[in-house]
């Protein structure tokens, strides 16, 4: 599950527990994320789901996981 794969990345890059990650939980208000932070997470999601490079501006719209789950969904739905 899309999910469950994005929260272990996420407690691997920000060093929280995979089980306290819900849909809801904000990169900036929740996970502390900064411009770094989101970088290196998109790297990881690249190469978690052999996605092409991610557009920046695509990422900045992301505020929450749920966001992420939805965009990479999107992705993956349009191979």
């Amino acid at each position: 599950m899309i999910f469950d794969r994005i929260c272990n990345l996420i407690a691997d890059q920000f060093g929280v527990d995979a089980d306290s990650i819900t849909m809801s939980t904000a990169f900036i208000e929740d996970l502390d994320a900064d411009s770094l932070g989101v970088a290196e997470l998109s790297m990881a999601v690249e190469e978690e789901f052999g996605l092409g490079e991610l557009e920046e501006t695509d990422l900045t719209e992301l505020k929450t996981v749920g966001d992420l789950v939805r965009f990479v969904q999107d992705l993956l739905d349009e191979e």
